[in-house]
């Protein structure tokens, strides 16, 4: 199989780690000397490799005063997680084992903690760093106490928003860029708030990381907008797909199809590059949001068979639960002690290590076009397609048992399903399934 036609992240299964939760890391940074946390993070590797995962989003990561993304300083890792030298060891162990590591880089916004801020609440008007934020206005004080103003993210005043404008500020973000690669060897970076970053930053930023590494992979958060407006060849290689992550769930607890199938074809342009998830740090539990937890065989089927690059949110793969209240996300950060893992494994663990072989052996997923081949509200099957394999996915979100039969030309009179090993005959140009309820089937069929 010719995999050299792809890059690393187009053939990419990656595993979300948001480590601050899943080690039990202190909510506030009142440390003095650095933990030992990489010691467990560095065990999750092989649990990670055994699901068939090719690349981890680990954040975030670096010095912050609470939740990580309240950064204090850009070049250090917060020490609740441990070392800079700590750090090396992990991308290094990953590298090994053939994982690639993407870290989140939080530069719309700073911590208070941050050097930059603190100078100007020590020298005001005299501070160099006066205009490094938007909206300091010395004419006012803020609500926490400060004798200036800014301008806060979502009105939240200890995320002070940086004035990427400022060519100074530009400069010690990209030249972090560089410090991250020179020391770290990071794979790439996933841009908090991307839907607000300046655009000429991120053109300046993709021309640092092409120049860094070749084969260097930027990802925006983008929830809404036109995603193509980022997913360029001027900006960014990938983002979010916020749009996919709702009308997963929704298709499943609807019993509804149609807005899945919709979706995948008004974003069919951009959608092999983004990036699909059906839970993250910021989203209640696809387990807890499902109404049937029998629904989560088709919708993992979907995750990784669609079109996009799929992911899986640590302590997905055991059908972990977990909700945000108004007041806190922790619920969806939950502390899992690895050693656990072979206690928690359960069906779906299987489930997603089986897609994620598929997902890596098949080059119809690196890119493959996509074709709809049945629609109703409660079937839907699609086909994947390369030079001379067909991949075909059925998913039933019914109860009951579907027979479907799905129009598609091939010249062979058998295939089977990669899930569980039953055939199913092909007769003429239509193969005739029979799905069990709440039940997911792939297909391979070689031309010919």
């Amino acid at each position: 199989m010719a995999h050299n036609k792809h890059t690393w992240y187009e053939e990419a299964v990656f595993y979300h780690m948001y480590p601050l939760g899943m080690t039990g890391a202190p909510r506030q940074n009142a440390e003095t000397a650095a933990a030992d946390r990489f010691t467990e993070l560095d065990l999750w590797v092989s649990h990670i490799k055994s699901l068939n995962c090719s690349a981890v989003y680990i954040g975030p990561l670096f010095e912050s005063s609470t939740h990580g993304y309240d950064t204090r300083d850009f070049r250090a890792v917060d020490r609740r997680l441990g070392t800079n030298e700590d750090f090396i060891n992990f991308v290094n162990l990953c590298h090994k084992n053939g994982i690639r590591v993407v870290v989140d880089g939080v530069f719309n916004h700073t911590g208070r903690e941050f050097f930059a801020f603190q100078d100007i609440c020590i020298n005001r008007e005299a501070s160099p760093y006066r205009d490094w934020y938007k909206g300091v206005n010395f004419g006012f004080n803020s609500p926490m106490g400060d004798s200036f103003g800014y301008e806060a993210w979502h009105g939240i005043w200890e995320l002070p928003c940086l004035n990427l404008h400022h060519q100074d500020v530009k400069n010690y973000l990209l030249d972090t860029v560089r410090f991250w690669v020179r020391e770290f060897d990071i794979d790439g970076i996933r841009l908090d708030c991307a839907n607000v970053l300046d655009f000429q930053f991120m053109k300046e930023l993709r021309q640092v990381s092409n120049a860094v590494k070749p084969d260097f992979w930027l990802m925006g958060e983008v929830i809404h907008g036109e995603y193509s407006r980022w997913v360029n060849d001027e900006m960014l290689h990938s983002v979010t797909n916020y749009e996919m992550h709702k009308s997963i769930y929704s298709a499943h607890n609807d019993h509804n199809y149609f807005e899945l199938a919709h979706n995948v074809r008004r974003l069919e342009a951009v959608a092999r590059e983004l990036y699909t998830f059906v839970d993250n740090h910021d989203e209640d539990r696809i387990a807890s949001k499902l109404n049937s937890k029998a629904h989560l065989k088709p919708v993992y089927a979907l995750l990784f068979t669609l079109p996009g690059i799929p992911s899986i949110y640590y302590g997905g793969e055991w059908g972990t639960e977990g909700r945000r209240t108004p007041y806190s996300d922790d619920g969806l950060r939950p502390a899992i002690a690895i050693s656990e893992a072979a206690s928690r494994s359960c069906e779906l663990t299987e489930l997603i290590r089986k897609l994620g072989q598929i997902h890596l052996a098949e080059e119809a997923y690196h890119g493959g076009s996509y074709k709809e081949l049945l629609l109703t509200n409660r079937q839907y099957a699609f086909a994947r397609l390369s030079e001379d394999v067909s991949m075909i996915t059925a998913v039933n979100n019914d109860e009951n048992p579907a027979s479907v039969n799905i129009p598609f030309n091939t010249g062979a009179d058998v295939c089977t399903d990669l899930l569980t090993g039953r055939t199913f005959t092909i007769q003429g140009d239509r193969i005739q399934i029979e799905l069990e309820g709440n039940d997911a089937v792939i297909l391979r069929i070689t031309e010919g």
